[in-house]
C-alpha cells in the first residue's frame, strides 16, 4: 500500500504533500529535528491521505495535488473527505 497525504503545521499554518509505504514512520521523520521543509517544528499532523496499491499512481497523484499551488484548492481536498 502506497499513501498519498498531506501534513498541517499550525505554528508554521503551512502545508506538506508527500507519499509513502510506511505512513507511520513517515510521520515520525517529518516530526523529528532534521533538516528540510518539514524539520525543527515537530507538529505535523495528517490532515488527508489517500491509499493506492500501486507506487506508481501515488506519486503520480502527489505530483498532481502539488501543481496546484493553491492553499484554496488543497484545503477544498481536505474538506472533501
Amino acid at each position: 500500500m502506497y499513501y498519498v497525504y498531506i501534513l498541517f503545521s499550525t505554528s508554521l499554518n503551512k502545508y506538506y504533500i508527500g507519499s509513502t509505504s510506511n505512513m507511520k514512520e513517515r510521520l515520525k521523520k517529518h516530526n523529528s529535528n532534521h533538516k528540510g521543509f518539514t524539520g525543527g517544528t515537530g507538529d505535523w499532523q495528517i490532515v488527508w491521505q489517500e491509499i493506492h496499491s500501486d507506487k506508481s499512481i501515488a506519486m503520480k497523484r502527489e505530483r498532481q495535488i502539488k501543481k496546484w499551488k493553491s492553499r484554496k484548492m488543497i484545503e477544498s481536498l481536505i474538506a472533501e473527505s
